[in-house]
């Protein structure tokens, strides 16, 4: 090995005299590059090889390189890079190489390999590593996609992309995004042919045999792709997919049509193909001719035309497709207008109006989700419609009596309206709902009852709450319950909860230091209790959390009543507690502690 080693070094030894030669190095730094590559050859060279070797080596030869560059620049000096920059380019591609055939299944590093070809070698080189590449990581879509993006848009090879995205289909013959980025690479062909054509039209130069058959300048190959796609890839969504890709270019009006025209025929049931036509009159352009609106006023009054032209089609989509899909776009776009900043008053209120509509008109046919139900809701109560939003609300619960969410909304309502039944809507709530999903309504309640009613009844809903919440969901109440004791009746209250939880499991650390923390905001600040609560605390955690240890050592060592004496028994047993990364950690913090760092 060691042979091997010196005569890698030995085939450095060129480039290197010609780095101290030019003055680009002096011969100091010459001697620490030989000694920096001769320990990373050995690593790679090594029996048992490790990928993190190989790619140390790497980023090595890459800092050398740019510190080349950053010399070059300095120094004006741009000569003599065959034998410096391209003998370090060739080892690099050596060593990726070698890399790359072990570890075949990683896909980073054929990515880094990638990387690196861009940025330092040449094109050619880069094609050879994409075919390896794809050859062995044929599986993968993306990877395709990228070689044939960079074979388009680097080597501007249109046939080369062309030739990878059909290979490509060839093994993924049902995966949406190829025909997305294939027949957008079409398009992007057809547009280049058309620069080319105008440019040498305005040169008047003669082209000779260079053909510019009209069909591909028209997008003719993009539409084979198209009807290729459709036909395998069923949905509305990826015709939508298609429909935008293509209007990215002008020159494809007739393409767009035939789209458009074909998403409204094969996918009439689809809400997406409404919503999309809906939204469309939102982006039509003013017809040649026809005069800009030039004040605020007429602006705004020319964008309520386009939505009502927009409501207009979904108003004939839920009368076709009366689905609560449908009815979700319409409302979803009512709701996002609505949510548009504008002055016009008018303008905001015709908005307001329509999306109110629209959600009454949904309700009625009992077509509305959920999640609108809610929306509805917040709106009505923004605008203190507060009789309508009790009215929706009473609704939806009737229609989703064990959500959560509605019977939320419901209280919410009732809190805005200072109702005197929100205690009874609890009550009830609790009757319908899974015990398990209820953690939200019972802190609701208790966070609703500290402004509203006494402390006593607070404690009460706290308690019941303790008897109905098990598990992990138990351990935010205990944490809400210790925080709302100490608020309430300060540091006596919260010792009490504390005790009377304190057997209670599960618990979190924050409990633990919570209650730590009570007791050293008191101005008689009591040691005893301190260790009473760090001993429970290690009690749960005192495997895991190496803080708690180093905190319980530092109260020792700080408080005016503490033990330094009792320092070393507490490392002892932690040091005994503590498992693995936690003991290391628990290790040197404790010796920065020490050295007195904390």
């Amino acid at each position: 090995m060691a042979e091997i080693i010196q005569e890698r070094i030995e085939d450095r030894l060129p480039e290197l005299e010609q780095l101290e030669r030019i003055g680009l190095f002096s011969h100091a730094e010459i001697k620490a590059i030989i000694k920096n590559a001769s320990d990373l050859e050995y690593r790679i060279q090594r029996r048992a090889l490790c990928k993190e070797d190989f790619i140390n080596y790497v980023q090595y030869e890459i800092n050398l390189l740019e510190l080349i560059q950053r010399r070059r620049t300095r120094i004006g000096y741009s000569f003599k890079k065959d034998e410096i920059e391209n003998s370090i380019v060739r080892r690099v591609q050596g060593v990726f190489r070698r890399a790359s055939a072990k570890w075949k299944d990683d896909v980073q590093l054929w990515l880094s390999y990638v990387v690196f070809c861009k940025k330092w070698a040449t094109k050619l080189q880069l094609s050879k590593v994409f075919s390896a590449m794809l050859a062995i990581h044929s599986n993968k879509p993306a990877l395709w996609i990228m070689a044939a993006k960079w074979e388009m848009e680097d080597r501007l090879s249109s046939e080369s992309a062309r030739q990878l995205f059909l290979r490509a289909l060839r093994f993924h013959p049902q995966c949406p995004k190829l025909y997305q980025e294939y027949f957008r690479m079409e398009l992007m062909h057809a547009e280049k042919l058309r620069k080319e054509k105008q440019e040498f039209e305005k040169a008047k130069m003669d082209v000779g045999n260079v053909d510019y058959p009209e069909e591909i300048l028209m997008g003719e190959l993009a539409r084979i792709v198209y009807k290729n796609s459709v036909n395998i890839i069923k949905g509305a969504d990826f015709h939508v997919s298609l429909l935008s890709i293509a209007q990215l270019f002008d020159f494809a009006k007739d393409l767009q049509r035939e789209i458009y025209d074909d998403l409204q025929t094969l996918h009439t049931d689809d809400p997406l193909t409404w919503d999309y036509v809906a939204r469309r009159e939102l982006e039509m352009q003013s017809q040649p001719g026809e005069e800009q609106p030039a004040t605020k006023q007429a602006r705004a009054a020319e964008v309520g035309r386009r939505e009502e032209r927009c409501c207009a089609v979904y108003e004939e989509a839920v009368k076709t497709l009366p689905t609560e899909a449908m009815w979700k776009c319409y409302i979803s776009f009512c709701l996002e207008r609505f949510a548009k900043k504008t002055s016009c008053q008018s303008l905001r209120g015709k908005r307001l109006e329509r999306t109110m509509t629209a959600f009454r008109k949904a309700h009625k046919l009992r077509l509305l989700p959920e999640f609108q139900y809610k929306q509805w809701i917040e709106l009505l109560l923004r605008r203190d419609f507060l009789k309508e939003a009790l009215q929706v609300a009473e609704d939806g619960i009737a229609l989703f009596r064990d959500s959560v969410t509605m019977w939320q909304v419901k209280l919410q309502v009732l809190m805005e309206t200072k109702s005197p039944d929100v205690a009874t809507l609890f009550e009830e709530a609790f009757v319908y709902l899974k015990p398990q999903v209820c953690l939200p309504l019972w802190i609701s309640w208790a966070e609703w009852s500290e402004g509203a009613k006494s402390p006593e009844d607070t404690e009460a809903i706290y308690k019941k709450a303790l008897l109905a919440v098990t598990g992990a969901d138990s351990i935010t109440l205990k944490n809400k319950y210790l925080d709302w004791a100490y608020r309430s009746g300060g540091y006596r209250k919260a010792r009490a909860v504390f005790k009377s939880l304190q057997e209670r499991r599960p618990f979190s650390v924050d409990f633990f230091r919570k209650i730590i923390q009570f007791e050293k905001e008191q101005e008689s600040c009591k040691m005893v209790n301190l260790r009473e609560y760090y001993e429970r605390a290690l009690r749960e955690f005192g495997s895991v959390d190496s803080d708690l240890w180093l905190d319980y050592i530092k109260e020792e060592l700080n408080h005016p009543l503490g033990r330094p004496e009792n320092c070393g028994q507490i490392h002892w047993r932690a040091m005994k507690m503590l498992q693995g990364e936690s003991a290391e950690v628990f290790v040197a913090k404790y010796a920065m502690h020490q050295a007195g760092h904390l």
